[in-house]
């Protein structure tokens, strides 16, 4: 498969050309906001072409040739979609009007209609669209998954999420002061573990309770939040995100009627961690994978490109993460409890 970047961004440069590339696919253009920033990245990177505009990078035009070489989109088969949040639906669109399968970052877009357009576009076009939410294919979570699917915590009664992290230098940008970038945490990691919850739980969040704060770091977004969402079983989740935590750590915890599963360390890009299965016949450390779970992932997407089976998370996956987190956002403003709106005429889904 040949990918086209849409976005020159630091996750591409640190964690998805080297998977697109182990999973056996070609980088071969990229496409930046800022023309040199675009040129730069492509001779950097090793990627042939550097496109001068979305219609350029899908077929529109020659390029600049921008690390060696030229020739329109017709030198791409998908795209990467890692720019700032509001620029992703109009750029799935565009993608999936010229035949390319669509792999987009988190969140889909600013709001769940636009998600669900996005969606649509794709599935009309006969093109495979998919949400690059990285947690559920770590090998820590896979491992915990099983563990739910087997039964061995009986009953989930509760899950707890905490994934308060110190924003890294290098992505103190919009994330921290633009709001209609969709800065804040809520759009950043609130996404995430609406993923894992729906991922380990096998059902959407009905109703959620919050309360935000910023000023740490946030300026005019919020950098920290808790909150309580119940799950049409009857299940409890809370989950924490923060931009300003630097010694937390993240983990999460699943407790049901005859056991708990605690992972300590897993809510991150790498394989590390631990996870332990406690029941009354004592405390069982449990191994788990260390794959790089962005090749995974990739490599998910390329069988399914190929009409084998489906991506490791769907663009209705991405749709349902972000009503969550619009939701959160929602609870957070008003003070109240907010029914989760799917933007499919129903409440919460079925997973």
């Amino acid at each position: 498969m040949r990918w086209g970047l849409i976005g020159a961004s630091d996750i591409a440069a640190r964690h998805m050309i080297g998977a697109f590339r182990a999973a056996g696919g070609e980088v071969a253009a990229v496409l930046s906001a800022d023309a040199g920033r675009g040129r730069a990245f492509a001779e950097a990177h090793g990627i042939p072409r550097a496109a001068d505009s979305v219609e350029d990078l899908l077929g529109g035009g020659n390029g600049d040739g921008g690390g060696g070489g030229s020739g329109g989109g017709g030198d791409i088969d998908a795209v990467y979609i890692s720019t700032t949040n509001e620029k992703h639906y109009a750029q799935a669109l565009a993608a999936a009007a010229a035949g390319k399968h669509v792999l987009c970052e988190k969140p889909l877009a600013l709001t769940v209609a636009e998600a669900r357009a996005m969606v649509r576009a794709a599935d009309d076009a006969g093109v495979v669209f998919a949400t690059n939410h990285h947690l559920r294919n770590a090998g820590a979570h896979l491992a915990i998954k099983r563990l739910i699917d087997d039964g061995r915590i009986g009953e989930v009664l509760s899950m707890r999420i905490f994934h308060a992290v110190l924003l890294p230098e290098r992505l103190r940008g919009w994330r921290i002061d633009n709001p209609d970038a969709g800065g804040g945490v809520i759009l950043d990691i609130v996404v995430h573990d609406a993923d894992t919850a729906r991922f380990h739980l096998g059902e959407d969040p009905a109703q959620v309770t919050a309360m935000d704060a910023e000023g740490a770091l946030g300026r005019g977004v919020e950098d920290s939040v808790m909150s309580v969402w119940r799950m049409p079983s009857g299940a409890l989740v809370q989950t924490h995100e923060s931009f300003t935590h630097p010694h937390a750590g993240s983990g999460i915890e699943i407790h049901g009627s005859a056991g708990s599963i605690i992972g300590r360390d897993v809510m991150t890009q790498q394989p590390v961690g631990t996870v332990q299965l406690r029941t009354a016949a004592g405390v069982e450390a449990v191994e788990f994978s260390d794959h790089n779970l962005y090749i995974r992932a990739v490599t998910h997407f390329m069988r399914a490109a190929a009409g084998d089976g489906e991506p490791a998370a769907t663009g209705m996956d991405g749709v349902k993460s972000l009503a969550v987190a619009q939701a959160v956002k929602l609870a957070a403003v008003s003070g109240a409890t907010v029914t989760v709106d799917y933007g499919d005429g129903d409440n919460a889904g079925d997973g």
